[in-house]
């Protein structure tokens, strides 16, 4: 019995601080706005960037009255919160708050606004082109879902210009591992050079650096011994990006692989 009473006396500090919790949230002040008025001081703090309180009283605005006006334009604006804030878990925060709304309002005339902000919070969130891609994928499909869903949308040109980032990461990450096979010798490794590039122009035609894929092509070629090939790469490399700095690297590899070749066949002869 005795024993019972201990644990009924070490549980009263845990009931009290339950009980203060409960009442702290009842006394919240903000639980005490109408939705109106949440939205009100939530647009407010957001106006002053203080994302933190625009979130809390925004939330509350939506939570009261969700199928409102003002519940679907509370919803919208505490994801607008998260995306002006910034940071990596904001992002992955506002792309949600963001398809919340898709999917609560898909016939809203803010949809198409949604639908933008979906892919610019995934757009934030691109690796760097040695890293996975997975997350820059998802922003070019959320950037093409606009163009489909919404042709005439106000945001076509802006999501436009951002796809050309997006899709220039992707080339960039290929490049990248293209170019690190294409450092190492062996037939294998050429051949890995050859798939990853070869038709990185065809699919990434816009692609910023492209005079680097000609270059890591026509090596990638020359060692592969596919020499008009090679010479085609290097051709399209000097014709295209006489500029360039790959031009003399060029320019230097060739010289460099045919003496190769040339002392390769002095041996086997």
């Amino acid at each position: 019995m005795k024993r019972f009473e201990n644990l009924a006396w070490s549980l009263i500090p845990l009931l009290l601080l339950l009980f203060a919790a409960g009442c702290g949230k009842r006394d919240d002040p903000i639980l005490r706005l109408s939705a109106a008025e949440a939205l009100t001081m939530g647009k407010q703090f957001l106006e002053q960037k203080k994302y933190y309180k625009a979130r809390q009283h925004l939330t509350h605005a939506f939570e009261v009255e969700p199928n409102s006006r003002s519940g679907r334009e509370a919803l919208l604006l505490a994801a607008d919160a998260f995306f002006l804030h910034g940071g990596p878990d904001n992002y992955i925060k506002c792309e949600a708050k963001y398809r919340d709304f898709l999917n609560r309002f898909p016939t809203s005339d803010m949809a198409d606004f949604a639908q933008f902000r979906v892919a610019q919070c995934l757009s934030k969130r691109v690796e760097k082109p040695d890293r996975d891609q997975k997350v820059t994928r998802d922003a070019l499909r959320s950037y093409e879902e606009l163009l489909r869903l919404y042709p005439t949308s106000s945001y076509i040109a802006e999501a436009r210009e951002d796809m050309r980032m997006i899709t220039d990461r992707l080339a960039a990450h290929e490049l990248t591992i293209g170019s690190f096979y294409s450092s190492f010798y062996g037939k294998g490794i050429c051949q890995a050079t050859i798939q990853r590039l070869e038709n990185l122009p065809e699919d990434y035609p816009s692609f910023s650096q492209m005079d680097a894929v000609h270059y890591h092509l026509g090596m990638a070629y020359s060692r592969c011994r596919r020499q008009e090939d090679a010479d085609r790469a290097f051709e399209s490399l000097r014709r295209d990006y006489p500029d360039s700095n790959y031009v003399s690297k060029a320019e230097k590899f060739e010289k460099q692989f045919a003496r190769e070749v040339v002392k390769a066949a002095k041996k086997r002869g």
